[in-house]
C-alpha cells in the first residue's frame, strides 16, 4: 500500500531562507501575523522559496457506511448518491466555493452504495465496492479493499498534480462518516469516544447518546490501539482511506494539502501515522463545530487557519481558506522589499 509514494525530507535550510525572505519585505517584523507564518509553511510544503496558492484542486471522495444500519446518522444512506449528483453537477457548496476561489473540482466515487446519473462533468469513478460492511457486527473492509481505496485516492491526487495542481483540498461525502471517523481516531490515536461522538449532520442530544453507545459497542468488537491499515479494515471509511492516500501522494508530489474538518482530519491523522514525513505538507484549514475536531487538533498540536463554525465537509473549509493561502504566497513572491523601495532598515 502506497509503496510508490515516498516523501522526501524537507531541505533543512529552507525555513531559514523563507523567513529571511519574509523579513526583507516592506513591513515591520511579524506584522502579518499568522499570514506570514502561513507563507513560510506553504514554502516548506512545496519545497520552494517562491510558493504558490494555485493551481488548486478540491477532490471530494464519496462512499457509504454499513454502520448507518445502527442509526448513527440523522439521514438515510441514499442521500450519499443524491449528493454525488449535486456535487458532480457543481451545485453543492464545494462546487460553488471552488468556483468562487478559482479552484478545480473533482468528485470521486470510491464506494457509493446507491445509483446516480453518470453524465456529470466533475465525476470520476474509482468505486471499490458499494459501501462498507456494518462495522458493528463484522470488519467493514477486507485488507485488499483498504489498499484499493488508498491507492485510488493516491492515483486521483497524482492525476491532479499532473494537471498542474500545487494545492490539494481533499473532501468527503458519505452518510454516517462522522461515526466512522470517530472510530478510526479512537483506534489509532486513543482519543476517548466521549470526546469524538458528536451530532454529525444533525443528530439531537438523544441521537448523540445513541450514537455514542453504538460507537462504544463497535469499538469493543476490535479493542485496543491499531495501525492505520487494521483500523480501516475494522471500521471502514472507503472515502476516508482514499483521502489519506491523496494526502500522502500530495506530499510525495511536494504539494500543499489543505485539511478540512473532522473527517478529513481523521484521514490526516491516519496518514501521518503511516507517513510521518507528510507533516510539513499539511495545512489545517479550520476548526470544525463538530465537538471532537478540537480534540483531534490538540492531539496533533496544530492551530488551524479559520474558526467559522463550519461542519459541512466536502472540503469546504479548505476552499474557504484558499484565498488566504493565495495571499500568503503573494506576500513572499510579489511584495516589495526594503532594498527595492530604497528604505534603510533599522
Amino acid at each position: 500500500m502506497l509503496e510508490a509514494y515516498s516523501i522526501a525530507p524537507v531541505d533543512p535550510g529552507l525555513e531559514h531562507r523563507l523567513r529571511d525572505r519574509l523579513a526583507q519585505k516592506t513591513m515591520p517584523p511579524g506584522a502579518l501575523g499568522a499570514v506570514g507564518e502561513l507563507a513560510v509553511a506553504l514554502g516548506i510544503a512545496q519545497g520552494t522559496e517562491t510558493p504558490t496558492g494555485g493551481p488548486a484542486e478540491a477532490i471530494v471522495f464519496a462512499a457509504d457506511h454499513g454502520l448507518v444500519a445502527e442509526g448513527v446518522s440523522a439521514w438515510p444512506q441514499d442521500v450519499t448518491a443524491l449528493m454525488v449528483e449535486v456535487l458532480a453537477g457543481g451545485g453543492a457548496a464545494a462546487g460553488v466555493l471552488a468556483c468562487a476561489a478559482g479552484a478545480s473540482l473533482s468528485v470521486v466515487d470510491v464506494g457509493v452504495a446507491g445509483s446516480y446519473r453518470t453524465d456529470l462533468p466533475h465525476l470520476i469513478d474509482r468505486r471499490v465496492r458499494g459501501g462498507t460492511r456494518n462495522a458493528a457486527v463484522e470488519d467493514a473492509l477486507q485488507r485488499e479493499e483498504v489498499t484499493a481505496a488508498v491507492d485510488a485516492g493516491a492515483g486521483v491526487a497524482v492525476e491532479a498534480l499532473a494537471r498542474g495542481a500545487r494545492v490539494l483540498m481533499p473532501g468527503e461525502m458519505g452518510i454516517g462518516n462522522t461515526a466512522t471517523a470517530a472510530l478510526l481516531t479512537h483506534a489509532v490515536a486513543g482519543i476517548p469516544l466521549d470526546l469524538l461522538a458528536g451530532p454529525g449532520a444533525g443528530l439531537d442530544a438523544a441521537g448523540v447518546r445513541a450514537k455514542h453507545a453504538v460507537l462504544v459497542r463497535t469499538a469493543a468488537r476490535r479493542p485496543g490501539r491499531m495501525v492505520p491499515g487494521d483500523a480501516f479494515a475494522a471500521f471502514g471509511g472507503l472515502e476516508i482511506a482514499a483521502m489519506a492516500g491523496a494526502m500522502i501522494a500530495g506530499g510525495a508530489g511536494r504539494a500543499a494539502v489543505l485539511v478540512d474538518g473532522f473527517i478529513a482530519t481523521a484521514a490526516a491523522l491516519l496518514a501521518l501515522e503511516a507517513r510521518p514525513a507528510l507533516r510539513p505538507h499539511l495545512i489545517f484549514a479550520h476548526r470544525s463545530a463538530e465537538p471532537g475536531h478540537d480534540a483531534m487538533l490538540r492531539h496533533l498540536g496544530v492551530e488551524p487557519l479559520l474558526d467559522l463554525g463550519l461542519r459541512l465537509g466536502e472540503g469546504t473549509g479548505g476552499l474557504l481558506a484558499l484565498p488566504i493561502v493565495k495571499a500568503a504566497a503573494a506576500v513572499l513572491t510579489e511584495m516589495t522589499t526594503f532594498e527595492e523601495a530604497g528604505i534603510a532598515t533599522p
